[in-house]
């Protein structure tokens, strides 16, 4: 195993247990184990404006126990080279281009948005519900 890279939709489903329940198991070995967010997953998850002040403050104690990838200039390559290449969202961009960097496993529900990233490994845990 290399390792894993949590996408911000992953932690919200969890933080609002709806992961699905065959799921759970290997999903919280994954945080218990490989608990990696990029820098652009702990905003998004931070900046989510659906949290009251209490689940705020839960996330924010949630997250402290990730490591968290800073931006650097090999990430900030591989993230314009996708740009480049293919049509992604910017964040999306810096989330694959991290878990690429990393040799990781991007753990999305979005797939559809990363499928054209070459060499992108992804787990999607809701992949019988979606389809």
């Amino acid at each position: 195993m290399n390792g894993y890279l949590i996408d911000t939709n992953i932690l919200i489903y969890y933080f609002a247990d709806t992961i699905p329940p065959k799921e759970i198991d290997t999903l919280e070995r994954i945080l218990k184990t490989s608990f990696n967010v990029s820098v652009i997953t702990k905003i998004e998850f931070l900046g989510w404006k659906r949290h009251t002040d209490e689940g705020y403050e839960k996330a924010k104690e949630f997250i402290s126990f990730a490591h968290t990838i800073p931006l650097n200039n090999k990430i900030a390559d591989m993230a314009i080279k996708i740009r480049r290449k293919n049509k992604i969202k910017l964040p999306d961009a810096v989330i694959a281009s991290t878990a690429l960097s990393n040799d990781f496993t991007l753990v999305t529900r979005n797939a559809n948005d990363f499928k054209v990233i070459e060499n992108l490994k992804i787990y999607n845990p809701y992949q019988m519900i979606d389809g």
